[in-house]
């Protein structure tokens, strides 16, 4: 690719793939309302509103590919969601559309099925059962990309993050661990896929105790090669056992079930005159 775009670029995940995916275009664009680090060689570095629709096409414009990671990442305030995670994936594809259609990576979430049991093995076919409104919009982004596929031709994978993190810090990472290695594997695998389409694919790596199947997306020839069974002796003997009726081990979405609906700004502000 000439120009490939990243957009949260400023946080934890975006950082990690700033590092990482150089070698997939002779330009990364990176993206954020947040402070980034100065641009590098190859790099350009833009500070973008997910929320302005003119800033996000004059962003998408020039780019073959889209790593989309920007927007809230836990739960918030209903305003704060919608603004950058409703009206900022809406903004993106339209630009997406008005721009070529240049293929996307969507950081979906485990979130939006957060509800389902532990117990339950879930396929890419499964019932969304979102946990908070972070997952509903995630579960708002994932139908945006199914319709604009469907109407357009827009390519999407669908990547439905579990605990993308170093190394596995707890119980439920057990089954949701998806290792830096494996998510930038993905990518490349993403991005060199001869046909896309608009694929649903589990964001985790290959554990053992793991709760998704991604048979679904086996098309694209990607292949975690990671595991967080290699990570369990430490867990068992540092991490206390959650007990039987916490939601972190009754619930796929973990202590997101146990989220209250955080107050509007507006009522916050009346709550406390």
């Amino acid at each position: 690719m000439k120009r490939l775009l990243i957009t949260g670029a400023g946080g934890g995940l975006g950082r990690m793939l700033r590092a990482r995916l150089g070698h997939m275009a002779e330009t990364l664009r990176l993206s954020d309302i947040a402070a980034m680090e100065p641009a590098g060689p190859d790099e350009e570095v833009v500070t973008c509103d997910l929320a302005d629709a003119e800033a996000v096409h004059e962003l998408v414009a020039d780019c073959d590919g889209v790593v989309h990671l920007g927007g809230v990442s836990v739960e918030r305030e209903y305003e704060l969601i919608e603004a950058a995670n409703l009206r900022g994936v809406y903004n993106l594809y339209e630009a997406a559309r008005a721009h070529g259609r240049p293929r996307i990576v969507f950081a979906s979430s485990n979130h939006v099925v957060g509800y389902h049991p532990q117990t339950a093995r879930l396929d890419a076919g499964c019932s969304l059962r979102p946990d908070s409104l972070y997952g509903v919009s995630k579960a708002y982004g994932e139908a945006m990309a199914s319709l604009y596929h469907d109407k357009f031709g827009q390519e999407t994978a669908i990547v439905r993050i579990g605990s993308c993190t170093p190394e596995p810090v707890d119980w439920r990472m057990l089954s949701t661990w998806f290792s830096h290695d494996d998510f930038v594997s993905l990518i490349e695998a993403v991005f060199r896929a001869p046909h896309l389409g608009c694929p649903v694919v589990w964001g985790a790596s290959a554990n053992d105790a793991g709760w998704w199947d991604n048979a679904a997306a086996g098309y694209l020839g990607w292949q975690p090669r990671d595991n967080a069974a290699a990570h369990a002796a430490r867990i068992h003997r540092d991490v206390p056992r959650p007990g039987p009726r916490a939601a972190v081990v009754r619930f796929q979405g973990g202590a997101f079930t146990d989220e209250p609906i955080h107050g509007s700004r507006a009522q916050n502000r009346k709550d406390k005159t």
